[in-house]
């Protein structure tokens, strides 16, 4: 067990360090944050939407952000797409690939952001969500993971970590949604930082 429980430390610090030594990432990084602060200076909201682990991530994000990341400070606007009566009702009404862009079209206005999560870049439903967004004006920023999928060239701001094995792309997007929370808290509140 000793040897399986390095193996996975190891391919999770592999897994860091092959993001980490792409500056491209920082770069977007970067304007992602730029991205999202500006949402919020400009009274916009920030959605987000996954499937599985995804969803949990896009949850995460949400709640992170409505309520509290390291100090108190006042709620900022953020939805995950995670509402089961709307997503099965969406789902047998219009089918499963429709659960996330049924939201953004009805609730996203030109000023927010979409989140959009996908650890193959190939999920349906947030394809269809990216698109609906860019139908609406919608700034949008991918969480892939492999080689970004279908998705890398419909979000604005695709950052691919670079694996092939989700629970290792997972651990990479929670830590980038981390830093998103961060870099939006250090501009908007300063004195928590």
């Amino acid at each position: 067990m000793e040897t399986v429980i390095a193996n996975v430390f190891s391919q999770a610090k592999e897994t860091l360090e092959k993001f980490c030594h792409d500056e491209t990432n920082y770069k977007l990084l970067a304007k992602s944050i730029d991205q999202l602060i500006g949402t919020y200076k400009n009274n916009g909201k920030v959605m987000s939407c996954g499937n599985g682990g995804s969803m949990c991530d896009a949850m995460h994000f949400a709640e992170e952000l409505t309520g509290r990341f390291r100090k108190n400070r006042r709620a900022l606007a953020a939805m995950a797409i995670n509402d089961p009566g709307h997503i099965t009702c969406v789902a047998n009404d219009y089918g499963y690939e429709h659960i996330f862009s049924r939201t953004v079209d009805a609730f996203g206005k030109p000023e927010d952001t979409l989140l959009a999560i996908s650890t193959s870049g190939n999920s349906q439903n947030v394809i269809n969500a990216v698109n609906m967004a860019k139908d609406k004006g919608i700034k949008t920023i991918g969480l892939l993971g492999k080689d970004g999928g279908q998705l890398k060239d419909l979000v604005d701001f695709p950052i691919i970590v670079p694996a092939n094995i989700a629970d290792r792309i997972q651990e990479m997007h929670i830590k980038i949604i981390h830093l998103f929370i961060e870099g939006i808290e250090r501009a908007i509140f300063p004195e928590n930082y």
